[in-house]
């Protein structure tokens, strides 16, 4: 995806502004779809997060040291501040959220609700535990000190539970 998209972000002919443009309205979209439902693991919080930055320093290019006058890439940190729009990982997690409040709110006949809080039978295979979706929604919840309360109990309140989305957006990440 990077290469067919690295001549176009690459190129000086273009102005910054339409590299993010791009940027948001094509790659942004292509990345993140179907994220919702996925139980993301933290090596792949950090792919995503090599992901952004590759294709970040594309837009913003590189800049000269003012020391030694030399060019380098722009550090993550330089990145951050020169985008305006979230991280891939928080939208990840507060569109997760915001999918587990729809979820809450369905009844428990519908399929999608059987499916992603059901409880299968059965044992699983003696190995370490998987995360499931449900663990990740719980440990978003930790990230902004909300602890103590059954999420699905809180998800019925809509505007409590668009605060607690927009809290997970906008919490910074390492």
């Amino acid at each position: 995806m990077l290469s067919f998209g690295a001549e176009f972000l690459s190129s000086s002919l273009l102005p910054k502004n339409l590299k993010i443009n791009i940027y948001r309205t094509i790659i942004l979209p292509v990345v993140l779809y179907g994220f919702e439902t996925w139980s993301l693991k933290s090596r792949e919080e950090s792919r995503m997060r090599v992901f952004e930055n590759r294709v970040l320093r594309r837009i913003f290019e590189p800049k000269t040291d003012e020391v030694t006058g030399e060019w380098r890439k722009l550090y993550n940190e330089e990145l951050n501040v020169l985008n305006s729009s979230p991280s891939f990982v928080r939208v990840i997690k507060s569109r997760g959220m915001r999918w587990a409040g729809n979820i809450a709110c369905m009844c428990e006949e519908r399929g999608v609700y059987r499916v992603l809080m059901g409880k299968p039978e059965g044992k699983r295979p003696l190995r370490r535990h998987r995360r499931r979706w449900e663990d990740n929604i719980k440990m978003d919840l930790q990230e902004v000190r909300f602890e103590g309360m059954n999420w699905l109990d809180v998800a019925q309140d809509r505007d409590r539970w668009r605060a607690l989305v927009n809290a997970v957006m906008n919490l910074r990440v390492p």
